[in-house]
């Protein structure tokens, strides 16, 4: 600086702006700046503006409201225009009483929007969480307002009070005066007691829609003489997620970001987003199996500076629009978020790609966003996750594998011998032949029924013409362990009173606190155990022990008869401290020997 030059401003600048001059007003960020100022201002709030219009146009005013909601959907902003609409009154115009229709700004409106009306009063409850700070509130509600019509106290974050602080405002709640409104905002609904919300008419503030939120954002930009593409204020619209002060607060990002134009790419280098066109093409790439490009594709936008967490999360997100396009097309491709490239590819997608695989892809995506967000290496994780989804994009689905696996036993199956063993009614005749070596077995279905629903489907069944006969409730139990089902194992055994057994037909009444699904679990199980159709019904009748039970009454009483042997106490008065744990027939150990009628074990040398 010089003597002629005079003092030069060191205000930050931006290259395609003007800098601000040294007697311009503070910046005011664009959430303040847009905040509404009255019902018709506010978006995406249709339910709540049309219920308190007919309450104020009806006199039917409650003396507390509660707003809930997610973050930037306009809790408090509702308050303050509610606490502008109790107190509207106009200079030169007969007072009317509350309304919400204000054509210009009354007498109390513009203190009451600056948050400096002695009327109005506004409490943290974040900062404000004792009974102190209630107890202020309660002594002083009792004195009339200053000026306005109504003494507002909106109550912000009312989540946050106290359990003594809450019980301190019942009684004020539930009775306060004439002239004393509140209205609570929550971003918590559930952790304000019932006690609080049975004494409130409660909101609950929706999030924005998607285009109603983009054409807000196109408005502001508008007015700001902000030049911006569509795709950009799209991609603005979903990282907000429904909140418009989210939105608000990037769009401000970002026209800083652009030095004044809001640009798709912009707006990717800004939120570490991918280019959506290259979403589409590693979809794409992992559904041909193509793992070189996946990679390749996946570091290109790595180095482009995409997040790689966000990028497997685009792709989940690509994948249900997918599902969406296949489903429901016409209330998918109305959605203005998406792009040029989503809409058209997405479609090709919808029609290429069955349900299982979308569905399979989905899962597997889910599982990867979480795994890649904790891994030390991201990159590494979410190309481990790529191959995964490449190797899973060409599996058949379990219907296509048995049609291969028929198609394939048909093709190499003979003719079936006239003298074929007849098949039990209702199971479709089988025929097997050998080929592709002497390990190698083909079995080929002759005609197969529908299934019925909640069947099992088999990829092939035995040559025998009937399956294994269970002529015991025990067998059952031996059979679900030979199959390796440790889980309806146990259930049988602990928590099955058995009232009635025959082949093809079971009834028992469940033991308290047993699961409610064994019934259905164990008839498909014995559907495909036994090729036969098993009906399991539960009963009302008290049945049999359960199998766990009697078979620890059984060990008691064979402890007991081994204990009375000659030879065994005469073993345990030798070794003090011997115990019996356990009693084995012989005849299982040594079938060849003659064996006796029990022999028993101790801790001790054997009698």
């Amino acid at each position: 600086m010089d003597a002629t030059s005079g003092p030069q401003s060191d205000a930050p600048g931006l290259a395609g702006l003007e800098p601000p001059s040294a007697a311009a007003a503070p910046y005011r960020v664009l959430a303040r700046k847009y905040r509404p100022k009255d019902f018709d201002d506010l978006i995406g709030q249709g339910a709540m503006v049309r219920t308190l219009a007919n309450a104020f146009s009806a006199n039917r005013i409650p003396q507390a409201w509660m707003l809930t909601g997610v973050r930037g959907v306009g809790k408090t902003t509702t308050a303050r225009i509610l606490a502008r609409g109790l107190n509207y009154v106009r200079d030169g115009h007969p007072d009317t009483g509350p309304t919400i229709h204000m054509p210009e700004l009354g007498r109390h409106c513009q203190a009451i929007m600056e948050s400096r009306h002695m009327d109005v009063l506004e409490m943290d409850a974040a900062s404000h969480t004792g009974v102190d700070d209630i107890r202020a509130i309660v002594d002083g509600i009792r004195y009339s307002p200053v000026s306005a019509r109504y003494k507002v106290y909106i109550v912000d974050e009312v989540h946050m009070l106290s359990t003594n602080a809450f019980n301190a405002f019942l009684k004020t709640l539930e009775e306060p005066p004439p002239h004393a409104k509140f209205v609570f905002a929550t971003t918590e609904i559930r952790k304000v007691p019932v006690t609080i919300l049975s004494r409130c008419q409660r909101f609950d503030l929706r999030r924005v829609e998607a285009d109603v939120l983009s054409a807000h954002l196109s408005k502001i930009c508008a007015a700001e003489g902000v030049e911006a593409e569509a795709e950009a204020l799209a991609a603005i619209t979903r990282a907000a997620e429904g909140s418009v002060r989210d939105a608000l607060s990037l769009l401000d990002q970002a026209i800083a970001h652009g030095a004044g134009l809001v640009g798709s790419a912009s707006v990717r280098d800004m939120l570490g987003l991918a280019d959506r066109g290259r979403i589409v093409d590693l979809f794409e790439a992992a559904m041909r199996g193509d793992i070189p490009a996946c990679f390749s594709e996946l570091r290109s936008q790595y180095e482009s500076g995409a997040d790689p967490a966000v990028v497997m999360s685009d792709l989940a997100g690509f994948t249900h629009l997918v599902t969406r396009l296949k489903l429901v097309p016409e209330a998918a491709a109305a959605d203005p978020t998406l792009s040029e490239a989503e809409r058209v590819r997405g479609g090709d997608f919808a029609r290429r790609l069955s349900i299982r695989v979308l569905s399979r892809t989905w899962q597997i995506l889910l599982k990867a966003i979480p795994e890649v967000q904790a891994a030390a290496r991201p990159l590494a994780a979410a190309e481990m996750a790529l191959v995964r989804l490449a190797y899973a994009a060409d599996l058949p689905t379990p219907d296509e594998a048995l049609r291969r696996l028929k198609a394939d036993a048909l093709d190499a199956a003979p003719a079936p011998h006239p003298t074929a063993p007849e098949m039990a009614p209702g199971r479709p005749p089988l025929a097997l032949a050998s080929g592709g070596g002497p390990r190698t077995a083909h079995v080929a279905m002759v005609s197969t029924p529908r299934p019925e629903a909640g069947a099992v489907p088999a990829v092939a069944r035995a040559t025998a013409p009937e399956g294994p006969r269970l002529t015991r409730f025990e067998d059952v139990i031996a059979m679900a362990e030979a199959r390796r089902d440790i889980g309806l194992k146990m259930a049988l055994e602990r928590s099955v009173h058995l009232v009635r057994f025959e082949e093809g037909h079971i009834e028992f009444r469940l033991a308290d606190g047993g699961r409610q699904s064994i019934a259905n679990d164990l008839a498909r199980a014995l559907d495909t155990w036994t090729g036969r159709r098993w009906i399991v019904a539960l009963s009302k009748e008290a049945g049999e022990a359960t199998v766990e039970a009697r078979t620890r009454v059984a060990l008691e009483a064979r402890h007991q008869d081994a204990a009375a042997h000659p030879l065994v106490r005469e073993v345990l008065s030798r070794f003090p401290g011997a115990q019996i744990v356990d009693v084995r027939d012989k005849a299982v150990e040594a079938p060849v020997a003659p064996a006796p009628s029990g022999d028993a074990e101790t801790e001790g040398d054997e009698p």
